[in-house]
């Protein structure tokens, strides 16, 4: 399938219905896996809500929050009728305003579920373009590497520094991706803002959903 014939199907798929499924604060609540699924990762604040609600055109999908570490479980969405994947956003890691023993909790939900969970096609670990890669980026990458989980790195926020700027992200976070195991080697640019990136983006998860 070309891109473009891609970006259109993929298109039509997020135009179509989107809806919450439900939140598993830990495996004994997963849905039945029954449709393939795309993991959103990021540290807390990274624009992990903006995102999902850009890719799928609604306005209020998943809630934006002022208050970083505000998800605390996994969040399901499913797209499509009858359902063709499923969007699952997991807790922001790196900054949360929980006691260390929730936070640890949160933290072995996602390390089970990123672990055991079949119908997991891909993961997208967003950076903020502002600061760029992490230690507790490259936390999650290992995670990652370590379940067979392959990644996308998406920088978010690409609207908010100079193109100067913005190169230089872009090759550092491409450095960083050559040395993991499961990351892409391509890294996504995206405005959730001004729509940069975003149908590209939208496309590449229909595609990781159909692998």
């Amino acid at each position: 399938m070309s891109d473009e014939a891609l970006i259109e199907q993929a298109r039509r798929l997020f135009a179509g219905r989107v809806d919450f499924l439900l939140s598993a604060p830990s495996l004994q609540f997963l849905p039945d896996a029954q449709a393939p699924e795309i993991a959103f990762a990021g540290r807390s604040n990274v624009g992990k809500s903006s995102l999902l609600n850009a890719l799928t055109g609604r306005k209020s999908l998943a809630r934006a929050s002022v208050t970083p570490g505000r998800t605390q479980e996994l969040n399901f969405f499913e797209v499509g009728t009858p359902t063709q994947l499923r969007l699952v956003d997991m807790p922001g890691y790196g900054f949360a305003k929980a006691p260390l023993k929730v936070v640890q909790q949160w933290q072995q939900v996602v390390r089970d579920y990123l672990r055991g969970r079949v119908v997991l096609k891909r993961a997208l670990v967003l950076i903020d373009s502002r600061h760029g890669v992490k230690d507790v980026d490259r936390e999650m990458m290992k995670m990652l590497d370590e379940a067979a989980v392959g990644y996308r790195l998406v920088l978010t926020k690409a609207d908010k520094i100079k193109a100067s700027e913005l190169e230089a992200v872009l090759l550092a976070t491409q450095a960083e991706a050559r040395k993991h195991s499961a990351a892409f080697p391509v890294v996504h640019v995206t405005s959730s803002e001004k729509g940069m990136g975003i149908e590209e983006l939208r496309a590449a998860v229909l595609e990781d959903s159909l692998s």
